[in-house]
């Protein structure tokens, strides 16, 4: 009995402070309808009637009004929220500081990589879908041409979202394990991350112990069910039409999970070096 007593105080306590917790505004006014206070901007209730315990209260409620500013804090948080752990998933990416200012809003769209840019600008949209399916891309073509820029894009894209991303190098990862093996471990840390980028596919050494090991990171990845994006220099006839098995196998878990996006055109970098070089003879005239 004593504990049926305790609980009705409880009630009566909880229920007591709902209705002092009522705030009136200027402009609010009693419905005479209801006898219930209405928010005198929207016109909606303030107050609700609940009866507990044989007794009845009225309690605070949240108005139209005040539902739309509950929901506009909530969004503005969830924002800030995304905004610090895309900037927290940045620190981790393992792009350098230049790599994280690229985006789509400052690509250079231009008659040979419209494709490309259309592609890769639809696959960092769509991402979520893709990932469910662990499909990837492949970025092929000459150098310069824009696949490493167009893969910091779509990773820059997706770490905005708050989405994890990490880029690296087969060049990079043989470098940090030589002497020690690329393990379990490793293969693990990286597919921690729901994209993985992998930069120059095919600049690695030559070596079977090079190539064994840049298998195993494609593999792992593929096992995981995560996506990837490489970029390569290779001419994707020369992968798909290799012979040579130990490529070979490399090259077809490769384009088992990864889209081919082909990069033509003259090399921008070059471009971009010329006219450096034209507006400064111009300026040194």
């Amino acid at each position: 009995m004593s504990e049926i007593k305790s609980a009705e105080s409880v009630i009566e306590n909880i229920m007591s402070k709902a209705e002092s917790g009522v705030t009136q505004n200027e402009e609010d006014y009693i419905n005479p309808e209801d006898g219930l206070l209405w928010c005198g901007k929207c016109h909606t209730p303030k107050q609700c009637r609940v009866t507990m315990l044989g007794r009845e209260y009225t309690p605070y409620c949240l108005c139209k009004c005040g539902q739309e500013r509950l929901a506009e804090e909530k969004a503005e948080w969830e924002r800030h929220e995304r905004f610090a752990e895309g900037q927290r998933l940045k620190t981790v990416s393992g792009m350098s500081s230049e790599q994280l200012r690229n985006s789509f809003e400052c690509y250079k769209v231009t008659a040979e990589n419209q494709k490309a840019y259309v592609q890769c600008r639809r696959y960092a949209e769509r991402f979520e879908t893709r990932s469910k399916k662990n499909q990837g891309l492949l970025l092929y073509g000459g150098v310069g041409t824009g696949k490493t820029f167009s893969a910091t894009c779509i990773a820059n894209a997706l770490l905005d979202r708050g989405i994890s991303v990490v880029m690296t190098s087969f060049a990079k990862l043989l470098g940090v394990s030589k002497g020690f093996g690329i393990d379990e471990e490793m293969i693990a840390e990286l597919n921690r991350a729901r994209l993985l980028i992998i930069d120059d596919l095919g600049a690695e050494r030559n070596t079977d112990f090079a190539l064994e090991k840049v298998y195993s990171i494609i593999d792992g990845r593929y096992q995981s069910g995560l996506p990837m994006i490489l970029t390569t220099n290779l001419d994707l006839q020369e992968m798909q039409t290799c012979t040579d098995i130990r490529y070979k196998r490399v090259y077809e878990r490769v384009l088992e999970v990864c889209y081919p996006v082909r990069f033509s055109g003259n090399s921008l970098r070059k471009a971009e070096a010329a006219n450096r070089f034209r507006e400064m003879e111009e300026f040194l005239k």
